[in-house]
């Protein structure tokens, strides 16, 4: 039996049809400011395109010379700029429901008057929602790209980089390498110690390899014991001084299993790309260099080596 509410429900009013009528079509031809912002910013998820739209409906109506927005997403800085800064600055740190989405900032030669201020929170009230899902959704894509033991990319990640650098070492000729590492004997150290110490010494190994490179690398996990690494601008010999870095951090490192310290060593393989090369003989060709340390008794770097 159906109860009152269930009744009234079900029951259509045409007076708030009517209404709801009427503000939709008020809403569709609405012109200002704040409606116009909130229409763009719904209709995209990516968190650069809603700063780019922001930082044109803010310049309408409050010149400025820069706007700069600054947020660590999943381990990895965004940061997102347009024009030249002034002396004169504001700033926001964006939060919403007690969780932080970054720090939102304008510049200019000119103080900021109280009044211009003021319409900046305004504007800025009327984009946090957008901007908290869209830094949302950049979590939920780099999560898939991400390897969750290390926090480091995972395979899909590098293949997409793989990708990515080939077509921009064509481009423009720029040389880049590729390093594969793998950690020696490691099936013996989860075997002997089991795979709690196995796991730890994995995310070690990924913080010492972080350390060894240049804020424009990267590294990533794309198998049990194996990462990658992309060099972009290094060629053949930097590549292997890069990997020896490398192989010297990770001997370095050790992990307390009980009265026992267990220490790692790495074997690396280095190819740079060959121009018309797709990435997975890129890759191929760097497994190679990586089976020749190891069948040179492994803690070792060699490379592809390619004639110029």
């Amino acid at each position: 039996m159906k109860n009152l509410t269930s009744i009234q429900s079900s029951t259509s009013h045409p007076v708030r049809l009517a209404a709801l009528k009427q503000s939709f079509q008020e809403w569709g031809a609405a012109q200002d400011t704040l409606t116009r912002l909130s229409k763009r910013l719904s209709t995209t998820l990516c968190l650069e395109t809603q700063l780019g739209i922001l930082a044109e409906e803010v310049a309408a109506i409050i010149p400025f010379d820069a706007m700069n927005y600054r947020h660590r997403i999943a381990r990895r800085e965004f940061v997102f700029a347009t024009g030249v800064g002034g002396p004169h600055r504001c700033e926001y740190r964006l939060t919403l429901e007690g969780r932080q989405y970054g720090t939102l900032s304008f510049h200019r030669r000119q103080k900021f008057s109280e009044e211009e201020l003021a319409g900046f929170e305004m504007l800025i009230a009327t984009v946090i929602c957008p901007l908290r899902n869209a830094c949302r959704f950049v979590e939920i894509e780099q999560a898939a790209l991400t390897d969750s033991l290390t926090g480091i990319g995972n395979k899909r990640a590098m293949e997409e980089a793989l990708i990515g650098a080939s077509s921009l070492a064509e481009r423009h000729g720029a040389p880049w390498s590729l390093i594969l590492c793998d950690l020696d004997y490691f099936k013996q150290i989860n075997d002997n110690h089991g795979h709690v110490v196995g796991d730890h010494i994995l995310a070690r190994a990924a913080e010492q390899i972080e350390r060894s490179l240049r804020t424009s690398d990267n590294v990533y996990r794309f198998g049990g014991e194996e990462f990658a690494v992309l060099l972009p601008h290094t060629g053949e010999q930097a590549a292997r001084d890069v990997a020896e870095r490398i192989r010297l951090a990770v001997g370095t490192m050790h992990v307390d299993a009980g009265d026992e310290r267990v220490c790692v060593s790495t074997s690396c393989g280095v190819a740079t790309y060959l121009n018309g090369e797709d990435h997975e003989h890129w890759v191929a060709r760097a497994d190679e260099a990586l089976y020749r340390a190891k069948a040179h008794g492994r803690n070792c770097t060699r490379v592809f080596a390619t004639i110029a």
